[in-house]
């Protein structure tokens, strides 16, 4: 006779897999704990740089396995992957909700940063763009002799007619063309190799603008990660007592890596995740099949700025997207 009409030799079966499916479920929460405590203590050394750059992703997967445990009733295990899922939340969230502007009333600046990809990026694209969204400073990396030559035939400088240029043969030149006369106008070149142009402007009613085109090194192998690092590092902090700074381009970054946030906390704020559009990917849009889509172009802005709209744009023959970003930047 059986109870409950379950054989007696079946019970060692159910329990086997019950005992499985628990295993499983912790199994598969494991690794989104260990992001999480990787992310929330900004241990971004060796591999994990790279990995981190992914963070959206494996968020999204956290719901999974939080998921199951619900819907199978483990618990223990259903508590702690929505802690997971929390702390996810609190990292990836808040780049996809309109917050923290800023300043709504000055002087309106439009702003572009676009990495040409060896100079190879389509320059028509790009001076249609500048002259479509009204663009009063254009940021420009990978700034090659050629695409200069390109800008200049397609009409860019009677768009932009003042200019700070680096450009040299290879990925490392960089550019910044503008409106308004630069002053002060010079570039730096970081421990990658990479220029950085930057120059002093001063829009129509506006005070001084420290604007600055970055190209960090990109941390595309392990030996070269103390590189990246020192990189983002050393590009220029907000500075509250001088004029306020405009820093654009290929960070090579996202907002999950540490130093890009530590910047970040010296006074600026990151026009795409002040907009909502901060999980808005802008690489690889060219060549590097089945890499998933990352966010590592960034416009960053001092405090005092604030920032009235974003935009990204597909931009041919490059492998990044091109971001705009509409400002507003204090009165004189």
């Amino acid at each position: 006779m059986t109870i409950m009409g379950v054989l007696p030799e079946a019970r060692p079966a159910r329990n086997r897999r019950r005992v499985a499916v628990t295993v499983l479920i912790w199994l598969l929460i494991l690794p989104g704990l260990l992001w999480a405590l990787v992310r929330l203590g900004g241990l971004d050394r060796g591999p994990l740089v790279q990995l981190l750059a992914f963070t959206p992703y494996v968020a999204a997967w956290s719901l999974v396995p939080a998921a199951l445990a619900l819907g199978t009733r483990r618990w223990p295990a259903a508590g702690l992957a929505i802690v997971v899922v929390a702390a996810f939340a609190v990292f990836v969230l808040p780049r996809a909700v309109p917050g923290g502007r800023g300043p709504a009333d000055g002087v309106r600046l439009r702003v572009m940063t676009s990495n040409l990809l060896i100079g190879g990026a389509d320059p028509d694209t790009i001076v249609r763009l500048v002259r479509d969204q009204g663009v009063d400073v254009l940021a420009v990396q990978e700034f090659t002799p050629d695409a200069k030559d390109a800008l200049a035939k397609a009409g860019l400088g009677d768009l932009l007619p003042y200019a700070s240029l680096a450009a040299e043969p290879g990925a490392l030149g960089s550019g910044l063309y503008s409106r308004f006369p630069v002053r002060e106008a010079g570039h730096q070149r970081n421990r990658g190799g990479f220029e950085q142009a930057y120059g002093t402007i001063q829009p129509p009613g506006a005070g001084a603008l420290l604007v600055e085109s970055a190209h960090p090194l990109a941390p595309w192998a392990l030996r070269v990660n103390p590189d990246w690092r020192q990189d983002l590092e050393a590009e220029p902090p907000a500075d509250p007592g001088g004029p306020p700074r405009i820093l654009l381009g290929d960070f090579n970054a996202t907002l999950d890596h540490a130093p890009l946030r530590r910047l970040i906390a010296t006074g600026y704020r990151d026009a795409g995740a002040a907009t909502g559009q901060g999980l808005v990917p802008t690489w690889p849009y060219e060549g590097h099949p089945g890499i998933p889509k990352i966010t590592i172009d960034h416009v960053l802005v001092d405090r005092r700025i604030g920032v009235r709209e974003l935009s990204v744009r597909n931009i041919p023959r490059s492998d990044h997207r091109a971001v705009i970003a509409e400002l507003a930047v204090p009165k004189a």
